[in-house]
């Protein structure tokens, strides 16, 4: 599950326009591992000023509930409960969260789960160290994994991990969770049009002034820098992409990305680029993770199932070759 799939990332590119009430202000601050952008479109500096503040803060909030980093996050206190037999009363942000990602798990018929986060404590250490894990650590990983040992009660807004070891990893959804509820609480506050941009996770509003949307880059395939020559144009919408461009083990000939397949225990070894285009930030997000896991087919199914558009790119003996759903094509800027 990439916790930074948001490692491969989206460069936006947004022109200034001539307009004599709104103005463009964009803001960038460090949060989650990866720089956050901020655009918003306002008649008032000192408005557009606070707005980003207010919204800075509000990401720092929901970081201190989703992170796997911060020892002090709800979701670590949360982990450090398993197998202790006792529910745990959690936020109402962390329970939507979660049942989000119950939804996404069942969708995905197990190709995204939160629940491997000992799996993906496991790969992070080896990546770190450059020590691929034993076939039996990973076995052992993956035997505390699995949403039957997860249970949520919504009643009470409680939450149990049943087994000693267990751990939720919300990597693979939290960014883009967050990145669009910026948009929202910007829309609440009347900015019509705005771009959140949590490190390759984008949500959005209405496209800038005397346009028909904001004009997104996609990365070719296991390239860090490198741009396809179209880009998308899309508005009211969120885009997530995934990839292993930059995070990956390499074993026997193998390349292992970080994103790991929850019922092999295993980081994937094809290497796909997925960008994902949905109606909604988290969705984008969790999406972009399960396509990169499933077989094309399934992954382009689910992606129609989810009334969203995916674009798989494969570099094949350094040819680009392109599978997507019908509707992506829409979105290529003409």
């Amino acid at each position: 599950m990439p916790s930074r799939l948001f490692f491969v990332c989206f460069f936006v590119t947004i022109g200034l326009h001539a307009n004599a009430q709104l103005r463009r202000y964009a803001f960038t601050e460090p949060k989650m591992g990866s720089p956050f952008m901020i655009v918003l479109y306002c008649s008032d500096s000192l408005q557009a000023v606070y707005l980003a503040k207010q919204s800075f803060k509000l990401v720092d909030s929901f970081n201190n509930i989703f992170s796997d980093y911060l020892n002090s996050s709800e979701l670590m206190q949360l982990n450090a409960a398993a197998g202790n037999h006792s529910s745990v009363k959690v936020s109402p942000a962390l329970l939507n969260i979660l049942l989000q990602s119950k939804i996404a798990y069942e969708k995905s018929e197990g190709a995204f789960d939160i629940t491997v986060g000992p799996i993906v404590k496991l790969w992070r250490s080896a990546r770190k160290t450059n020590q691929f894990p034993s076939a039996k650590k990973i076995d052992a990983a993956r035997d505390l994994t699995g949403f039957n040992k997860l249970i949520i009660d919504t009643a009470n807004k409680e939450v149990t991990l049943t087994e000693t070891g267990m751990g939720l990893d919300l990597g693979g959804i939290a960014k883009g969770w967050i990145a669009q509820k910026v948009i929202d609480f910007l829309s609440s506050q009347k900015i019509t049009i705005s771009l959140a941009d949590a490190g390759g996770d984008i949500a959005m509003s209405e496209g800038p002034p005397n346009s028909k949307g904001w004009s997104v880059g996609v990365n070719v395939p296991e390239s860090k820098e490198d741009l396809l020559e179209q880009s998308l144009l899309i508005q009211n919408k969120s885009v997530a992409t995934s990839g292993d461009a930059y995070q990956f083990i390499e074993h026997d000939g193998k390349r292992y990305s970080h994103i790991t397949d929850p019922k092999t225990g295993y980081g994937v070894t094809f290497q796909h680029n997925v960008t994902v285009i949905a109606n909604d930030g988290a969705t984008a997000d969790w999406l972009a993770t399960a396509c990169s896991i499933l077989p094309i087919k399934k992954a382009k199914k689910l992606a129609v199932k989810m009334k969203s558009e995916v674009l798989i790119a494969e570099n094949k003996n350094d040819h680009i070759i392109f599978y997507s759903t019908k509707g992506f094509a829409h979105y290529w800027k003409q």
